[in-house]
């Protein structure tokens, strides 16, 4: 984008991180994760669908305007509820559903599946992006372990779009079993679950745990802490409080109704990504908002593939032997040597292997690709055990 902006012969182009035109249109911010196989999909319904429809009390982006035209005034949670209209379904532009059955693994299919979740809002706060994939992630952990909470709302897309329009957070959803319960209830009925899990599994020990889960528990317990008795302290992670704060203030300052034009063109304006312009970013800059990883760290992290899956072998591949690299995607990496009569694929359908643990010492080993090649393939001893 900032290559197009600076064509003179070319006209303005501005690139903005959000979910809707408030026009009708929406598109998403999706997310994928890796699941077994083995989990029924049912569980996976039942186990997320509850989680989905409060979760967006810390991970919403906030926007100006009801309904999906923003017809109507006002101020709501998540930029996605308003367009979601069927609980289970494969569509992602029509009748969104809350748990999407799209299945492409990427990977070894009768091992795994990629679960496809188009419900989240595009967020720009680092904390909403942790949170967001986080506890998803923990959730489907108790999912897989048989342990996620027996909860069932009742209408859940309405039930989705009550917590979205209701920003007291005090609005009551009904379960199946007749208890009421806010969306913030919600969210603690999970993380307590949660919580004992990495306890009884030991992974979310402060000293001899995984290293992210007792971090993470934390800070979701903290969140809806905050939430619950501390919204100032909230506004600096959670996104759309963040918004609403600015947004509040702009209408104290100047009497301005929700249906005020300029609130709409404010809220444009927070998703704008330049950092000079974004109102996000000013408030960024200004410490404002929490950060949880620093712009090296973001930098390195878009030339350099994590250690621990699949994606080093891949970068490794493309960054060491690329001149002999005519493909590479998600379950292969392709090869055309000189001299070679065809092309030679690697498939890669394991996600957790090609880890630098597993190939690391492969790639110190050999400057070309045709040895590299060799030893991967078994075609030439490697180096003897340890």
């Amino acid at each position: 984008v900032r290559r197009l902006a600076a064509d003179p012969q070319l006209p303005p182009v501005n690139l903005y991180k959000n979910n809707t035109d408030n026009k009708s249109v929406s598109y998403g911010s999706h997310e994928n994760y890796l699941m077994p196989r083995v989990v029924p999909f049912g569980d996976i319904v039942r186990g997320l669908t509850p989680f989905f429809i409060s979760r967006q009390i810390m991970c919403g982006a906030g926007r100006v305007g009801l309904g999906q035209d923003s017809s109507r005034p006002g101020f709501q949670i998540s930029q996605r509820a308003d367009f979601f209209e069927a609980e289970v379904g494969l569509e992602t532009t029509i009748r969104r559903p809350i748990i999407n059955t799209r299945d492409e693994p990427h990977a070894t299919a009768d091992k795994y599946r990629r679960l496809h979740v188009i419900i989240g809002d595009a967020n720009l706060s680092q904390t909403a992006n942790y949170l967001k994939f986080g506890t998803t992630a923990m959730v489907l952990s108790l999912i897989e372990a048989g342990l996620a909470p027996r909860v069932e709302v009742h209408e859940p897309v309405a039930a989705l779009q009550t917590v979205s329009h209701d920003t007291s957070l005090t609005a009551t959803l009904r379960l199946m079993d007749g208890r009421r319960v806010t969306a913030l209830d919600l969210q603690w009925i999970y993380h307590e679950a949660a919580a004992k899990l990495a306890q009884d599994t030991g992974v979310g020990d402060a000293v001899d745990g995984d290293g992210h889960t007792h971090a993470l528990l934390e800070r979701w317990a903290s969140t809806l802490t905050e939430l619950d008795s501390d919204r100032d302290a909230a506004a600096s992670s959670v996104e759309w409080l963040a918004k609403l704060s600015l947004l509040e203030g702009y209408r104290e300052r100047d009497g301005l109704d929700w249906g005020n034009a300029r609130l709409g063109l404010i809220d444009l304006q927070w998703a704008d990504i330049r950092p000079e312009k974004g109102l996000y970013h000013r408030l960024l800059a200004r410490n404002r908002m929490k950060r949880i990883v620093h712009d090296d760290d973001i930098n390195r992290a878009v030339t350099e593939p994590p250690p621990d899956t699949r994606a080093y072998f891949r970068g490794r591949c493309v960054s060491n032997f690329g001149k002999d690299v005519v493909g590479a995607s998600w379950d292969s990496v392709i090869f055309d040597l000189p001299g070679r009569g065809r092309l030679q694929r690697v498939p890669t359908r394991e996600p957790l292997r090609g880890t630098e643990a597993l190939t690391g010492g492969l790639f110190a080993r050999h400057k070309d690709a045709g040895s590299f090649l060799a030893e991967l393939l078994g075609q030439t001893p490697g180096p003897p055990p340890a």
